[in-house]
């Protein structure tokens, strides 16, 4: 599995910035670009089926896909 990148520059996001974003309700801007990232719609509807699951949170950094835009949840 891979972590989550920038969808503007593709660069990779570490681990305490993609758990950063999940709790983030304005999104984060990437590090490198600058351009502001928020969780895509599809990985906000996964959240809520296992949020709360030891299993999911142990490997939310590296299913997590992120988006340029604030979607919403459905």
């Amino acid at each position: 599995m891979n972590m989550a990148k920038c969808t503007n520059c593709q660069t990779r996001w570490k681990a305490k910035d993609i758990w950063s974003l999940g709790f983030s309700k304005i999104g984060k801007p990437c590090s490198i670009c600058g351009e502001r990232q928020y969780i895509s719609a599809k990985t906000k509807k996964m959240m809520t089926l296992g949020y709360i699951s030891l299993a999911f949170a142990l490997i939310f950094p590296f299913i997590i896909k992120l988006s340029n835009k604030d979607e919403p949840w459905l």
